[in-house]
């Protein structure tokens, strides 16, 4: 059944471009589900980018992963615990209301509301313990103890209409009727599981899509997603699969844009004091010790793996090999980190040092169908470990299946992919050691401790000094990866193909937004 709601009386496409030579609808085949509509349900990437064509947040993100100006034209740290927000003047919402700063703090106040979310958003409200409302275009937002990225917590809040959402559920959100916000598209249909339909809105504050109506085509398989654009019914795609590139690169009517996501491939390691899962000598008896735990055994792992031949080969060149857990251009990158060289000799001298001259047998576990290639990626590198002398099965998971064991600690060493704007973010909430009433180690499933690292991601998250908190967290990242909190794999590529005629700005974060696609 279509949920649908009244459409905005459309315009033709501004611009030069003949309404012969270039329609004014966009249709776009998504490879991943848009679950909720609700702006602050589930924390999900799907659903964030969806949010993004019906709603603004304060500060939003651009192609490259770097802050901009969104509803608010400018923010600064007034004290070591306070941050300004000043807001844009005029921004009206889809039923003609202002936006005001009682909007903001009433979108800021209602993720804790949402008690039954299943992956809530309060992680990025939590810091915030009051909020003031200046004036109707000035708030203030007061943080228990100094925290520098107060800015990139709020980029992930969609502001919301007070009148329209004071007592909406999330079932009003996706029946449409509380749909209303600043972005520049405006609600028209939702059939669940199969599409979306938005219109232009042709009051919104900032550049003005190109495109009339746009219809979201919910097609999580990648043949059936490529087969609607070689036939037409699609103008573009996301998460085209890898064995489509070299078809779609050679074809006149495409193209291709890519750009490295900020998404980490790396494995997860078991570093608890126990009898490790899915670890055992080779007679297949389990180790009294966890050798994860052992320093010298996590740096021959790393060394096992030849990374080149890994994004050469098996991924198909649509990764580079990784030596930071952030993409490069994102915020505490350390470019003196070098990729970890492919040596088994050295891998070998490593385990006979750490105690174990002939190696041991372990599972390495992975999702078949989350990341690119991903059960490719895991059986290589089961063969690299093999040529060090470490025994490695490979078992492989839906990624339903997979997550769940995965969070609980079920696995050795398990394949995970993160993406984070932010070094300290992704080392706050990876290698922190975990901690339920901070957030930090939410997903440290290996249970990786370390208190000198956890120090450095401190001063470096309490820093409202930008070059102040770059300097920690580059140092922070220098820590972890000398330690081998865990084994930094690779950075996949995002890929879009487009049919010619339109063009698209790849995006660090994956997030497909169809008011960015342009009319060439």
């Amino acid at each position: 059944m279509i949920i649908a709601a009244a459409m905005a009386a459309s315009v033709a496409l501004a611009g030069a471009v003949s309404p012969a030579a270039f329609a004014a609808d966009l249709k776009i085949g998504l490879a991943a589900d848009v679950s909720s509509l609700d702006p602050h349900y589930l924390n999900i990437a799907p659903n964030i980018s969806f949010a993004s064509h019906l709603f603004d947040a304060l500060v939003h993100i651009d192609a490259n992963g770097h802050l901009i100006p969104g509803l608010a034209v400018s923010w600064k740290a007034v004290d070591a615990t306070t941050w300004e927000f000043k807001l844009r003047r005029g921004v009206k919402f889809h039923d003609g209301s202002e936006l005001t700063a009682e909007d903001v703090i009433f979108s800021l106040d209602r993720p804790a509301t949402l008690t039954n979310s299943p992956g809530p958003f309060t992680s990025y409200t939590k810091q915030i313990i009051s909020k003031q409302a200046v004036d109707s275009y000035t708030i203030r937002l007061k943080t228990a103890k100094p925290y520098g990225p107060l800015p990139l917590d709020v980029s992930s809040i969609f502001i919301v209409s007070k009148k329209a959402s004071l007592h909406a559920t999330t079932d009003d959100f996706n029946s449409g009727k509380a749909l209303i916000g600043t972005g520049p598209f405006k609600f028209i249909s939702f059939k669940r599981g199969d599409s979306i339909q938005v219109a232009r809105n042709d009051s919104y504050w900032g550049e003005k899509a190109a495109w009339d109506k746009v219809t979201f085509r919910i097609i999580t398989s990648g043949a059936p997603r490529v087969a609607a654009l070689l036939a037409g019914d699609v103008d573009a795609i996301d998460g085209v699969p890898p064995a489509d590139i070299a078809k779609l690169k050679t074809n006149a009517k495409f193209k291709l844009e890519q750009k490295i996501s900020w998404r980490t491939l790396f494995w997860e390691l078991d570093q608890q004091a126990r009898v490790s899962p899915y670890i055992t000598d080779k007679a297949g008896k389990p180790l009294a010790v966890n050798p994860l735990r052992d320093v010298r055994v996590r740096q021959a792992i790393s060394k096992a793996i030849n990374r080149k031949a890994l994004t050469e080969r098996t991924l198909e060149g649509l990764a580079v090999p990784a030596s930071n857990i952030v993409a490069p251009g994102i915020l505490g990158y350390n470019d003196s980190l070098q990729v970890e060289a492919y040596d088994p000799e050295g891998a070998k001298k490593l385990l006979a040092a750490a105690g174990y001259p002939n190696g041991f047998a372990l599972t390495l576990h992975g999702p078949n169908n989350r990341y690119i290639n991903d059960e490719q990626v895991v059986q290589t590198v089961a063969q690299f470990l093999s040529k060090v002398g470490i025994q490695a099965k490979v078992e492989t998971l839906p990624l339903a299946a997979y997550f769940p064991k995965a969070s609980k600690g079920d696995f050795s060493v398990a394949l995970l992919g993160w993406g984070t704007l932010a070094t300290d973010f992704g080392l706050r909430t990876l290698t922190g050691t975990p901690n339920p009433d901070t957030g930090w180690g939410s997903w440290n499933w290996g249970k990786y401790s370390n208190p000198a690292l956890d120090e450095l991601v401190q001063s470096s998250l309490s820093s409202v000094d930008e070059a102040k908190r770059e300097d920690f967290a580059k140092k922070a990242a220098a820590l972890a990866l000398k330690d081998y909190a865990l084994i930094p794999l690779h950075h996949q590529y995002a890929t879009w193909a487009l049919r010619k005629g339109i063009k698209y700005a790849a995006r660090t974060d994956e997030f497909t937004f169809a008011h960015q696609f342009k009319p060439e």
